[in-house]
């Protein structure tokens, strides 16, 4: 390995537009892993700029660290994943999107007439939500979710 495939953390932070501390706690997850130099500073590989880059990205789709974590768990540390390797991760988390997207679109549906019966008592509330049945199942909009 070239000593210009390895970046410092410094480095990474800027190629990826993450804070060093978030790094680092991507690292303590086991999500990138550093090389030690001799003088026991971290290296990172240029393939973790990607990976890093799918962890920002996943999160803005809403997944949870868990779930990047597992669909990440697939992809081979120290090289660049293949379009395989992507496809394999897209299989994994297309079904958590499109659930979220579902979920959305319902609300964007509902959203002019239904608050999701929390409920503020709307006239409206009173014929779909009569003497607050739904209150039994839970706190919060219950309808919505």
């Amino acid at each position: 390995m070239k000593a210009n495939d390895l970046l410092t953390i410094g480095e990474l932070a800027r190629r990826t537009g993450l804070s060093v501390s978030a790094i680092r706690y991507y690292e303590e997850r086991g999500l990138v892993d550093a090389l030690r130099s001799k003088g026991n500073q971290r290296r990172f590989l240029r393939a973790d700029i990607r990976r890093l880059s799918f962890i920002l990205i996943a999160q803005q789709l809403g997944l949870s660290l868990e779930e990047i974590e597992h669909a990440l768990a697939g992809l081979p540390q120290g090289r660049n994943p293949t379009a395989a390797d992507w496809a394999r991760i897209s299989r994994t988390i297309r079904q958590r999107i499109d659930t979220r997207i579902a979920a959305l679109e319902k609300v964007r549906e509902d959203l002019d007439g239904c608050i999701g019966c929390g409920c503020l008592s709307l006239k409206k509330c009173a014929l779909y939500n009569a003497d607050d049945k739904w209150g039994a199942s839970g706190t919060g909009p219950r309808v919505l979710r």
